[in-house]
């Protein structure tokens, strides 16, 4: 099996990596630390004794020495495998993958090379191997749990109509214990059939289970932050540690458990129950963000949806299993004191005012959503799957512009007019009424724009560019660059997969490097590449 060695996710050849430059008269600074994963899904401990963590949202497996910190890339964005969410291994060391987008099941075996076991498994998510067989669950409402056959015949039908069954584990006493996120609860069942048994309910939302070496589950709930030690005898339970919600899958090194966070917070929980954090948390990509009324920067991060702290800490504002919760964000724009609309992968319009925990449908039944703006009269946002920019006002829809090739970032201009990033056709337009005018043209793939003082700002994600268009001079020399070299989008050479959303959970994902601007004239970038967010902000006496 081969590896590749990153210091950081947003791997790129150090002899041409070169640092961001920022135009005269303005100042670079990190608001959020980079992420060192793409989140982090599905926990194994490998033969090496390493541990090997999924990451759905990078299409990445990464091997990690929870000792030092150390982390390897085993399966890298843009290979053959996709959406990774849970991984096993044989008695040989070979790796096999879920892929959750893509219904599939692969092997990476131990010289490197990937073979799909099976494709018609929607939504396969946990998987685990015992005494050389190999069981798969569908994590989706009416889901199946299944055993393949290694052989190539059709898998066996252990049972059906689960709701949404997720990672899963054979206990000492044979029989198969999975969590059933639809029903709270945990089932077991024998591999050889029959009917399942309940072994615990009422819990925080399960969503993975293994056992310690004393036969005992240990399980994570995602919504409440628990880790859960459960006598599979008795049904009695003890709380092992709390949490952040967001709490993916678990593993054991001796008596040591580790823990994955949606966020890519990996954490280790002694047996005296103390803990450490042995990889940070941090954003997955970000995407669109927003300056609330107050000024503070609101992060539109999929899953979560954050606050901003001067000194770079995340708030958590609402996140995927928080009452409220609109759906998994994409664009966000600040709607008024404590309240934002935005646009969800499930293609929602809402009104989100998440300290009241409570979201609002506006609009719904759209095909990819990307980037949203209030105005006093009305919400516009783009729509990428049927190329069309929409407005919604007073309750009615109405077309502003189709035909667009992947319209992504949108922002209202001073005289009112809709200004769209046309990121398929490298431009930026103005739509007003009937008619599409080319605003900037000859960019490589715009994403999240913006308007201040009469100058349009574009996150140019092809080019890994900040530009400056002066729209009360509309010409050529009108755009300027104000920072090159960003991290945002991915690595160069890396061609990522499309990632085909996770029903019910999500439509769709794509990246959207989003921009945002302050009162004060700062400039808020989403650098979705290494999974930060970074400040621009005027420095009249810089160079």
């Amino acid at each position: 099996m081969s590896s590749t060695t990153h210091p950081s996710r947003y791997a790129v050849d150090p002899a041409v990596r070169r640092p961001v430059d920022v135009a005269n008269g303005w100042r670079l600074e990190r608001v959020t630390a980079p992420s060192r994963l793409f989140g982090a899904n599905g926990l194994r401990t490998g033969p090496d004794g390493r541990i090997y963590i999924a990451q759905v949202t990078g299409s990445q497996i990464s091997a990690l020495d929870h000792r030092t910190g150390h982390l390897e890339t085993v399966s890298a964005k843009g290979g053959d495998i996709v959406a990774p969410d849970d991984v096993a291994f044989d008695a040989s060391g070979n790796l096999y993958a879920t892929e959750v987008m893509d219904g599939r099941v692969s092997m990476l075996d131990t010289a490197g090379r990937t073979r799909v076991l099976r494709d018609d498994i929607p939504s396969a998510n946990g998987i685990t191997f015992h005494r050389g067989r190999l069981f798969v669950g569908e994590c989706r409402e009416g889901g199946r749990l299944l055993e393949f056959d290694l052989g190539g015949g059709p898998p066996r039908v252990l049972l059906a109509n689960v709701p949404s069954p997720n990672a899963m584990e054979v206990g000492p006493d044979g029989l198969l214990y999975f969590p059933v996120m639809g029903a709270n609860e945990i089932w077991r069942i024998d591999p050889d059939g029959g009917e399942p048994q309940c072994v615990a309910a009422g819990l925080g939302v399960p969503d993975s289970v293994k056992f310690d070496p004393h036969g005992h589950l240990v399980s994570t709930q995602v919504a409440s932050g628990q880790v859960l030690r459960i006598d599979p005898r008795s049904g009695e339970r003890r709380l092992l540690a709390q949490l952040n919600p967001g709490l993916d899958n678990c593993t054991f090194v001796g008596e040591t458990v580790l823990v994955s966070n949606f966020t890519g917070e990996i954490t280790e929980i002694s047996p005296d129950g103390a803990t450490r954090t042995v990889l940070p948390g941090g954003l997955n990509w970000p995407l669109d963000l927003a300056v609330g009324d107050e000024g503070d920067l609101h992060i539109a991060d999929g899953t979560y949806f954050y606050a901003a702290a001067p000194d770079g800490s995340l708030r958590t504002v609402g996140m995927l299993f928080s009452p409220g919760y609109p759906g998994f964000l994409r664009g966000v724009a600040a709607g008024g004191p404590g309240e934002f609309v935005v646009t969800t992968s499930g293609g929602q319009v809402a009104r989100y005012r998440p300290a009241a925990s409570e979201s609002e449908v506006l609009a719904d039944g759209f095909d990819q959503l990307y980037g949203v703006a209030v105005s006093p009269t009305a919400t516009v946002f783009a729509e990428l799957g049927t190329g069309r920019v929409l407005s919604l006002r007073a309750g009615n829809i109405e077309v502003l512009a189709a035909g667009l090739r992947d319209p992504v970032g949108v922002a209202i201009g001073a005289d009112g007019a809709c200004l769209v990033a046309e990121s398929g056709a490298g431009r930026v337009v103005r739509v007003d009424g009937s008619k599409t005018d080319t605003v900037v043209a000859d960019l490589q793939r715009p994403q999240g724009i913006s308007v201040r003082d009469g100058v349009l700002y574009i996150v140019d994600a092809g080019a890994r560019e900040l530009i400056a268009f002066d729209l009360n001079n509309r010409e050529k020399n009108a755009a300027r660059t104000i920072a090159s070299g960003l991290p945002v989008g991915p690595p160069p050479g890396v061609v990522p997969k499309p990632l085909k959303g996770m029903p019910p959970f999500s439509g769709p994902q794509g990246p959207f490097a989003g921009i945002a601007a302050a009162p004060d004239g700062t400039l808020y970038l989403s650098a979705d590449g290494e999974g930060s967010v970074l400040a621009l902000r005027p420095d009249p006496g810089g160079r």
